[in-house]
C-alpha cells in the first residue's frame, strides 16, 4: 500500500471512531496522534536500516512536537488510532496489531533491563482506556478491552475486558452476548449510525438502552417481514416500498438550528425584567 493510501486510511479510521472528527482537514491539522504515528513509519525505517541515531533524534523531535513517545523500534499495523495523544509511551520491542487504540497517558512498558522481547503485543483490535499501564512481554489478544488507570501485567483472553491494580477480569465473551452484539451492530448499520459500545456486557447504563432499542427494532423488523410474507403468500402486494433512508447531516442540522436559538434567546433575556 502506497504512503497516500494509508495517509487517506488513517483518517478514515479515525473519522469512523471519534465522533468529534467532523472533515479530513481537521483531522490532518489537529490529531497529534496521528501526527506520531506518521512520524514514526519513518523513524522506523530509518531503524531498520540500521540508522539507529537518525532514528532515535527522529523520534525526539516527534514527542516533543506532539507529546506522544513511540520508540522507532516500535511496529505498528494498519488503522492504529492514539486518542488525544498526551503522555502515550510505547516501548522498542512492542507490537501493536491492526484497529487498536490507545487513549492518552497509556504505557505500553517493560519491566526487565534485559535485552530482548521486554514490552507488550496487542493482537487486532485491542482498546486500551486513559492511563492504562501494559507492562512486560506479555499479549493482549484480538479484542481485548483495558479499563483507565488498570495495570495490566499478565495476557488477557480473546474479547475480554480487564480493569483495576492489578487488572483482573470483569467481562468474559458468551456465545449469546457475542451474538447480540452482531446482530445490534447489523441493526445500528442498517439503521445508519455506529454501535460503539453497545455490547451486552457494557455497564453504561445509556449504551445498554440503545442496546435494547436496537434488539427492539430487530424483533419488529422480524414481525413485520413475517407479516408481509404471508400476506404476500395469499396474493396481497404489499411491503414493496423500500425503507427511506436516514440522513444524518439532516439531524445534525436541525440541533444546531435549535442550539442557535437557544443562544439567542439567552443572548435577548434582560435579567433586571
Amino acid at each position: 500500500m502506497g504512503a497516500i493510501a494509508r495517509i487517506k486510511e488513517d483518517i478514515a479510521s479515525i473519522y469512523h471512531r471519534d465522533p468529534a472528527a467532523r472533515n479530513a482537514f481537521e483531522i490532518v491539522m489537529n490529531y497529534p496522534g496521528m501526527h506520531a504515528i506518521w512520524i514514526h513509519r519513518l523513524s522506523h525505517k530509518f531503524w531498520k536500516r540500521e540508522w539507529r541515531m537518525t532514528a532515535r533524534c527522529l523520534s525526539t523531535f516527534s514527542r516533543w512536537l506532539t507529546g506522544v513517545e513511540i520508540h522507532p523500534g516500535a511496529t505498528i499495523g494498519r488503522r492504529f488510532f492514539i486518542d488525544h495523544g498526551m503522555g502515550v509511551v510505547i516501548g522498542e520491542t512492542a507490537e501493536i496489531g491492526d484497529d487498536c487504540t490507545l487513549y492518552h497517558s497509556v504505557t505500553l512498558g517493560g519491566t526487565s533491563w534485559q535485552a530482548g522481547k521486554r514490552h507488550p503485543t496487542l493482537e487486532n483490535n485491542v482498546v486500551v482506556g486513559a492511563g492504562a499501564k501494559i507492562l512486560g512481554p506479555i499479549t493482549m489478544h484480538d479484542g481485548a478491552r483495558v479499563g483507565s488507570n488498570s495495570v495490566v501485567v499478565k495476557d488477557v483472553p480473546k474479547d475480554t475486558t480487564v480493569v483495576g491494580i492489578p487488572g483482573r477480569v470483569v467481562a468474559t465473551p458468551t456465545e449469546q452476548s457475542h451474538e447480540e452484539s452482531e446482530r445490534r451492530n447489523a441493526m445500528a448499520k442498517k439503521y445508519g449510525f455506529d454501535a460503539y459500545a453497545v455490547s451486552p456486557d457494557n455497564p453504561d447504563p445509556v449504551a445498554n438502552a440503545i442496546g435494547k432499542m436496537l434488539d427492539h427494532m430487530h424483533l419488529m423488523d422480524s414481525k413485520v417481514q413475517e407479516i408481509c410474507q404471508a400476506v404476500q403468500s395469499v396474493g396481497g402486494d404489499v411491503c414493496t416500498d423500500k425503507l427511506p433512508e436516514l440522513e444524518v447531516d439532516e439531524f445534525s442540522d436541525a440541533e444546531m438550528a435549535a442550539a442557535e436559538q437557544r443562544q439567542k434567546s439567552i443572548d435577548e433575556f434582560d435579567p433586571i425584567i
